[in-house]
């Protein structure tokens, strides 16, 4: 165990310095898909969430437990679903779109919706009522009052659509079942280490591992860097 560990570190250091050509597909394929499934639910959940948080309704409370319990679908699931409404017998499935990194997209985009709708709405509820009260004294409609809100609790939505990042990155199984592990076209850091598991090959499989949290972490540095000067 310890001379795979070590075997992979090194394998890491090789591919990165030498500019392997398939970890760069890998790692060019993974944050496409990531990066723009999230921005585009962050666009489709945040107006959503931030509206569920701003109103009171009848039903809020089962529609609040119905998110919640959206925002653990296990992703497995939800790669089911998609492949089953992409297949060539399902009902989109003469858009092609199966074993693509699009399809990887719609698997991400579905995980993270909820996500983002969830840690939206519960930033906009926990700002404090007298700020909304003072906002609405001052003659604000309920656009202004909503984006105001939207700026009291930015912290929160960042953090929320970190959440939302880290889960489709690091995402293995809907990615799996929908793109197919395609070398150089639907091959990311997750199924990419789950092949060179299968294989044996662990040296390899650490080494994508590494090199995984090494860019997380260098991404929720940046994003939290970004976090604190939104104040």
């Amino acid at each position: 165990m310890v001379n795979d560990i070590l075997e992979g570190i090194l394998e890491a250091l090789r591919l990165m310095f030498t500019f392997d050509p398939e970890l760069w597909s890998v790692i060019g394929t993974s944050f496409r898909v990531s990066l723009t499934s999230t921005f585009l639910a962050a666009l489709v959940a945040l107006p959503i969430g931030s509206f569920i948080g701003l109103r009171e309704f009848r039903g809020k409370k089962g529609l609040t437990n119905l998110i919640n319990t959206f925002m653990g679908f296990p992703p497995v699931v939800m790669g089911l679903i998609v492949y089953l409404l992409l297949s060539r017998n399902g009902p989109f499935g003469a858009l092609g779109l199966l074993f693509s990194t699009t399809a990887m997209i719609v698997a991400q985009f579905l995980l993270a919706v909820p996500i983002i709708i969830g840690t939206a709405k519960a930033a906009i509820e926990s700002v404090d009522p007298a700020l909304k009260e003072t906002v609405l004294s001052l003659g604000a409609n309920e656009r202004q009052l909503w984006w105001e809100l939207i700026k009291h609790s930015r912290k929160s939505i960042i953090a929320g659509y970190l959440v939302a990042f880290g889960q489709a990155i690091s995402e293995v199984g809907a990615v799996m079942i929908v793109g197919g592990n395609i070398r150089w076209e639907t091959r990311t850091f997750t199924t990419s280490i789950v092949l060179q598991a299968r294989m044996a090959e662990f040296g390899m499989a650490i080494a994508l591992g590494l090199i995984l949290i090494l860019i997380a972490l260098i991404v929720n540095y940046g994003m939290t860097r970004l976090q604190s000067r939104v104040d």
